[in-house]
Parts: C-alpha cells; sequence; structure tokens
C-alpha cells in the first residue's frame, strides 16, 4: 500500500465523495478480490437454509424430530440470521466490530451449528445450536460480505452484489446431493461435523483479508459530478442515480421509503422461504423419486443464486426499481407452476417451475440490498439494509413455520397459492418505491451541474 493525495468533493445536494485513491492505495490489490473473497464465505454459509431440508429424513429418524420441527428449526435458523443485521450492522459502522472480527464469529456459529446437528441430545439443543447460534453467525457472514461489496463498487454495485448474492444459493448444491444420497443413520455423526468445520473454514480464511473501504470512497477512474466516459457506469448511473445524501437509518425510517420496502422484502423473502421449506416434501408426496426431488432443488439453488447475478446485472442495466416488479410477478406465477406441475405429476414441468421459483427467489435479495444503497447511501448501508433485511425474522416463520400449519390445514394447493398472491402483493407495493429527495426526472445529468468544493487532505 501506498499513501495517496485524497480530495473531498461536495455536490450541490451536500453529499461528500471522496476521490483521488485506488483501491491499490488503500488495501495493496484490486477490488474485484472484495468480490470474490465475500462470495467464497456466502457459498459456505448457504448449505444451512437452502440444503437443511434435503437432511430431513435422516434427523428425524436419528433424533425423533418430526416433520414440524424440521420446518421451525429453518424457521429458527431464518430468524436469528435476520435478527443480527441490524446491530451487526451498526457495531461494524461505529468501528466497535471489524469486518474479519464478524467473520470469526460468523465462522464459529457455523461449526456450532452443524455440531448441533449432529449430537444434539434434544430438540432445544438444536434449537439453540443450529438456530440461534448456526442462523446469527451466517448473519453476521451475510451482513458484512453483502455490504463490503456496495462500499467497494458505489458506481456500478448491482451485478457485483448479485454476483456475491449468488454464493447464498447454489454454494449448497453439493450439500444437497450429499444429505439427499449419502447421510444416513450409520454416518451422520461424522459427515455432519465434517462439513460445518469445512465451511467454517472457508468463512475465516476468507474473512481474514476483508478490508473495508474510507468513509464516502469513490473509485479515483470515475468522477462522481459528471457523466463518465464508461458506458457501464453512464447507463447504470443514469438509471440508478446516487442518493441524494447519506442517510441515517431514522432519516431513512422517515422517508416512508424504508418501511415500504421492508414489506415488500417481508412478502417475497417469505414466498422464497416457503418455497425453499415446502419444496422437498411436496414433491415427495406428488410421488417423484428422491433423487428427481433433489435435482429439482439443486437446480432451485444454481438458478436461485445465478440469477442473482444476472438480475444485478439487468438491474444496472434497466434500473432497480423497474426490474423488481418483474421479479415479483415472477416468483407469484411460478409458485402456481410448481404446485400444478407436480400436481400432474409431469416431472420436466416440475424441474422447470422449481428453476423459475428459484430465479424469482432468489433475486429479490440483491435488488433489495442495492437499492436500499441507492436510496439511502454506502456509509450507513450496513444498519440501513440490516433494517430492511429485519423482515426476514418475520417471513421466516410466515413462510416456514406458518406455511406449514397452512399445508397442514388446507392442503398444498392452498399454500401454493397464497404464497403467489403474496408476491403479487408485493409487485403491487413496489409500485410507490421512489428515490428519497430526488425528482422525477432528475437523474445523472443533475449531478453534472453540482457545483464543486473541493478540501485537499493527504491519507
Amino acid at each position: 500500500m501506498t499513501a495517496a493525495t485524497y480530495q473531498e468533493i461536495t455536490d450541490k445536494n451536500g453529499r461528500i465523495y471522496r476521490v483521488g485513491e485506488t483501491d491499490r492505495d488503500i488495501m495493496g490489490r484490486p477490488r474485484w478480490t472484495m468480490v470474490v473473497l465475500p462470495w467464497v464465505a456466502m457459498m459456505a454459509i448457504s448449505s444451512s437454509e437452502y440444503a437443511f431440508t434435503s437432511a430431513e429424513d435422516t434427523l428425524s429418524s436419528a433424533h425423533g424430530w418430526h416433520g414440524a420441527h424440521i420446518f421451525w428449526l429453518l424457521a429458527v435458523w431464518v430468524f436469528f440470521q435476520a435478527a443480527v443485521a441490524f446491530p451487526a450492522g451498526k457495531m461494524r459502522e461505529s468501528g466497535r466490530l471489524s469486518a474479519r472480527s464478524a467473520m470469526l464469529i460468523g465462522a464459529a456459529g457455523t461449526v456450532l451449528g452443524y455440531l448441533a446437528l449432529a449430537y444434539a441430545p434434544t430438540v432445544f439443543w438444536a434449537y439453540l445450536g443450529f438456530g440461534l447460534f448456526g442462523g446469527g453467525g451466517a448473519g453476521f457472514v451475510y451482513a458484512t460480505c453483502i455490504n463490503m461489496v456496495g462500499k467497494w463498487y458505489p458506481e456500478r454495485k448491482g451485478g457485483k452484489t448479485g454476483f456475491v448474492n449468488g454464493g447464498f444459493a447454489y454454494g449448497s448444491v453439493p450439500f444437497i446431493f450429499i444429505f439427499t444420497n449419502y447421510l444416513d443413520l450409520g454416518n451422520y455423526g461424522t459427515i455432519l461435523p465434517a462439513v460445518g468445520l469445512f465451511l467454517a473454514a472457508a468463512v475465516a480464511v476468507s474473512g481474514f483479508f476483508f478490508r473495508d473501504p474510507p468513509k464516502n470512497w469513490w473509485p479515483a477512474q470515475v468522477d462522481p459530478l459528471k457523466v463518465s466516459d464508461d458506458p457501464r457506469v453512464r447507463r447504470s448511473l443514469a438509471k440508478n442515480p446516487p442518493a441524494v445524501k447519506q442517510f441515517t437509518p431514522r432519516e431513512a425510517l422517515k422517508t416512508g421509503m424504508l418501511p415500504l420496502m421492508w414489506i415488500c422484502l417481508l412478502c417475497t423473502a417469505g414466498v422464497n422461504i416457503f418455497g425453499i421449506s415446502a419444496q422437498v416434501p411436496f414433491g415427495k408426496e406428488m410421488g417423484f423419486a428422491g433423487g428427481i426431488v433433489a435435482l429439482a432443488m439443486s437446480l432451485k439453488a444454481v438458478i436461485n443464486g445465478a440469477g442473482r447475478g444476472v438480475i444485478g446485472w439487468i438491474s444496472d442495466r434497466y434500473g432497480r426499481r423497474q426490474t423488481l416488479l418483474l421479479v415479483c410477478v415472477v416468483l407469484g406465477l411460478a409458485q402456481v407452476a410448481v404446485y400444478l406441475s407436480g400436481s400432474i405429476g409431469s416431472m420436466p414441468l416440475f424441474l422447470l417451475a422449481s428453476m423459475v421459483s428459484g430465479f424469482g427467489g432468489g433475486a429479490i435479495f440483491p435488488l433489495f440490498a442495492a437499492l436500499t444503497a441507492d436510496y439511502f447511501g454506502e456509509n450507513n448501508n450496513a444498519s440501513n439494509y440490516g433494517l430492511v433485511y429485519s423482515s426476514k425474522l418475520v417471513s421466516g416463520i410466515v413462510g416456514a413455520g406458518l406455511g406449514k400449519l397452512v399445508i397442514d390445514g388446507w392442503g398444498y394447493g392452498a399454500a401454493f397459492y397464497l404464497a403467489a398472491g403474496t408476491s403479487l402483493l408485493a409487485a403491487g407495493l413496489a409500485l410507490f418505491l421512489r428515490q428519497p429527495g430526488r425528482k422525477p426526472g432528475g437523474m445523472r445529468s443533475g449531478l453534472a451541474e453540482t457545483e464543486l468544493v473541493a478540501r485537499p487532505a493527504t491519507g
């Protein structure tokens, strides 16, 4: 790393940009490493959510946990994974918790979760170990990784955020097959701890190299007050202009947009979690072989993850809100398709519907992560997105736990149709999303006309 001179420039809205330092000046390596490292860590924590139900039969037989416990274990894991997002963000932004420390906490939680699944003497210890410690640890990793990317790519965050977020789904694919085809009563006590140790090591090693950029940092090659010569940057900033200021969580709440985003994510995340928890038992009940169900769930996870990167790229080109509307509609229609294809016993259609459902369910998360930074700025994004993401506290219980109650009471049909309607409701609410403080039509050109106030400093 080398000492570099930077300037702090202010636009007409009062937003400060720190310019002049390159990524290598700050951390001695290119910023794309802060995409790859978080991506690896996100893959490592994904199996706890996406592969967990694939181990249902073995865990139920080994410990005597009936099906409802499996649903509620996942719900508790999701609850605590979302619960730590805001407090972790506040600690990170205040400097009380470094990125490296947050990742080490996540690594410890990961291994404790798998140890609890293997050795819990009662279901209470499974809820404590897997749900509380495993879910909470994953929350530290998730919050740290997602917000790290937006800080290093403030000018083109959609595709990068989507790529990293995608690891949280398709990273589970090998473990879906392991848990479905190889995990049994004779080896679960060995396989589960080994998986936990391996994944925890991946989180810890990648997190060791995490580094935050300075507050207000902007890449040296992109002038935040002028229209960029790079067509990708120019198009992205025209469709998704930077926030007019750095909003604190309190200020973001007062705009009304953050609560609206919270409700939209509540609806769509609940549908996504319902699909994750219900698809395996639904497929088995419809008569599909275990291998087909595992393949469907694997394809769902792959498309769920890969779709996050694709949808992030699309949102950079065509706008975050417009893309969110499309995703909500696709996710809703996919729930109907999964149910109908399973009901008629069509394996090809079931696999296709599962992939479409996975695409829609995964795409919502990077969209909301990028949208939060677009609306409220990067400096407090860990806290602001933590508030938005906290809707998963409720959506996990609704999607997994209450979804199970609806299935038991009214059947799979009612549950899938209710999920479809919920996603379409989110699409209607998303129509009202607007960037706080920016007038209609005040896009990228508004920044080019701002006044420049320079404050030279050395760093």
